[in-house]
């Protein structure tokens, strides 16, 4: 049938108005459907909706004739909220938008995951990682509501992509998705080298492998994932195709990751995590890099 409408929840934040520009400049119509105000002047369409609501979330996604959805309503942390309000808002949403996508026969569905499925940057414990390059098959040991919850979300959505009915189902392991003026801050301004590093945000560095993502590669790889035909559900890794540092690779796999498995040399400074999921499955290449800034 094709899809001509999209709604996305959380219109109002970063990522999510970011993607209803992105598809609005490719003749998606879009639908806003988020908690409170507008507070954007992208979408054709504004649908205030509790989405921890069963019933608003499925009367207003049945009110705006949308073909998909891409849900990034969600708590983008878990610092500023009680464990349990950050497990509710991020996985009873997503329960209740796959729900209505598949009543309502929808095409697609986007989620938000996380790289924090994996375990790692609210918690004490470093991340655990097997092998590099890390791939979507790498095991997860979630510990903090916040990574427990973005796991959760992809076991909810495997369970969904499971039935007869179901539409495409991805789910977007996102790092920090960041703007030019934060990666200026964060990597322009300051040393990327190994004494730098040390310094550095550790949301950019070890635990997350270094990973990063310019906002506008995150909101081409949800269009793109909007467009695909999945069977089912499918996670993708949605990361730079770089690191975050001024050094080489390799050197980060000698100075961080020692004792782990490296599965190939990995050259130059490229990403620690595999992208060649997506690239294949959603012919997706990531074209922005903080080190052209």
């Amino acid at each position: 049938m094709g899809i001509e409408k999209v709604a996305v929840t959380g219109g109002n934040g970063k990522i999510g108005e970011a993607i209803i520009d992105h598809l609005n400049g490719h003749g998606y119509d879009t639908v806003n459907v988020a908690r409170g105000k507008r507070r954007e002047e992208v979408s054709d369409e504004y649908l205030t909706t509790d989405l921890l609501d069963a019933g608003e979330v499925y009367g207003s996604l049945a009110r705006s004739d949308a073909d998909a959805i891409v849900h990034m309503g969600t708590i983008p942390g878990p610092t500023n909220h009680p464990g349990f309000v950050t497990y509710e808002s991020n996985v009873v949403s997503s329960y209740h938008v796959l729900e209505a996508a598949t009543e309502l026969g929808l095409e697609s569905v986007v989620l938000a995951s996380s790289i924090n499925a994996l375990g790692c940057a609210y918690q004490d414990e470093p991340v655990e990682v097997e092998y590099l390059p890390m791939d979507e098959a790498h095991p997860v040991t979630p510990r903090d509501p916040y990574a427990i919850s973005k796991h959760a979300i992809e076991v909810t959505a495997d369970g969904f992509g499971r039935l007869e009915d179901a539409p495409s189902i991805a789910s977007l392991r996102y790092p920090w998705v960041a703007t030019e003026d934060e990666l200026r801050e964060y990597f322009v301004e300051k040393p990327r080298d190994l004494e730098g590093l040390r310094e550095a945000w550790h949301h950019t560095t070890r635990d997350v492998m270094f990973s990063y993502l310019h906002v506008d590669d995150g909101a081409e790889i949800a269009r793109l994932a909007l467009e695909a035909d999945l069977d089912g559900h499918e996670c993708f890794w949605a990361v730079a195709a770089d690191t975050t540092a001024e050094v080489d690779s390799q050197t980060l796999l000698e100075e961080y990751y020692p004792e782990t498995e490296h599965r190939r040399e990995i050259p130059g400074t490229e990403s620690l995590i595999s992208i060649e999921k997506a690239r294949e499955l959603l012919g997706w290449e990531p074209a922005r890099t903080w080190r052209e800034l």
